[in-house]
């Protein structure tokens, strides 16, 4: 049998729309070399948006959005590269999201992603982005009180066994009882964060006339706050991108 035809997963293609999720890998032992800040690293956030940002704009793989919490990217294709082949897909998405993140925090050892494609026909887009938005907010309340009880003497161990199973309603009291509200926290730690292009008016300057002109070109969409998915609000921003 030639070699080739052992690549039995390579012909493997999908139609758009669909989502790649990008994951860090082992993400727990590069927050301890680096030393980021817990529960939440500023700095490492900015460099996920980076990331994100490069993906849409200059990765050659033209996503329509992308949404971002901790170590975690979705990425929304309306047009596929790579004639929707999900291995090339994956592998290179993934490839491009570790290289520019290495290169963002300025990593001496390798960090990587893994991905999975998803479809994302009709309805799917906003029940996906609903239940990842969740996710960002039960890890964002994990976060805070796994960090408060290791703070207080606990180990990582300890402290995972004494939230497994704890509700997140008691969970809120008791960060409420040691001053912090976490309804109250920075809306990308709660949310998470959406970027998408979007047309802008930027002024330029024409040689031949002299003048300074307007002129249409694409940007990046990050608003400030990211609407919940669950919401009206939240719910028609994703169909306009979508054309849902």
């Amino acid at each position: 049998m030639d070699t080739k035809e052992r690549e039995i997963f390579s012909t493997l293609t999908i139609f758009p729309p669909v989502f790649v999720r990008l994951d860090g890998r082992a993400f727990h032992r590069l927050a301890r070399a680096l030393r980021l800040k817990r529960p939440f690293d500023p700095a490492f956030s900015a460099s996920m948006r980076a990331v994100c940002r490069y993906l849409l704009t200059e990765s050659g793989l033209s996503p329509a959005f992308a949404y971002t919490f901790s170590d975690e990217i979705s990425l929304y294709f309306n047009a596929l590269p790579f004639s929707g082949r999900v291995e090339k897909l994956d592998s290179v998405t993934a490839a491009v999201a570790a290289s520019k993140l290495t290169l963002e925090l300025g990593c001496t050892e390798p960090l990587a992603f893994d991905a999975r494609t998803i479809p994302a026909a009709r309805e799917f887009v906003v029940e996906y982005l609903k239940s990842r938005q969740n996710e960002a907010w039960r890890n964002h309340i994990n976060a805070y009180c796994q960090n408060a009880l290791i703070e207080e003497g606990m180990s990582p161990r300890e402290a995972a066994a004494a939230l497994r199973g704890m509700r997140s309603e008691k969970m809120h009291e008791m960060m409420f009882e040691r001053g912090v509200n976490l309804a109250a926290t920075p809306a990308w730690q709660r949310r998470g964060t959406l970027l998408y292009r979007d047309e802008c008016l930027k002024e330029g300057y024409n040689p031949l006339t002299g003048e300074t002109v307007e002129a249409v070109r694409t940007c990046i969409r990050e608003p400030e706050e990211t609407p919940l998915f669950s919401t009206p609000e939240g719910e028609a921003l994703i169909r306009s991108l979508t054309g849902a």
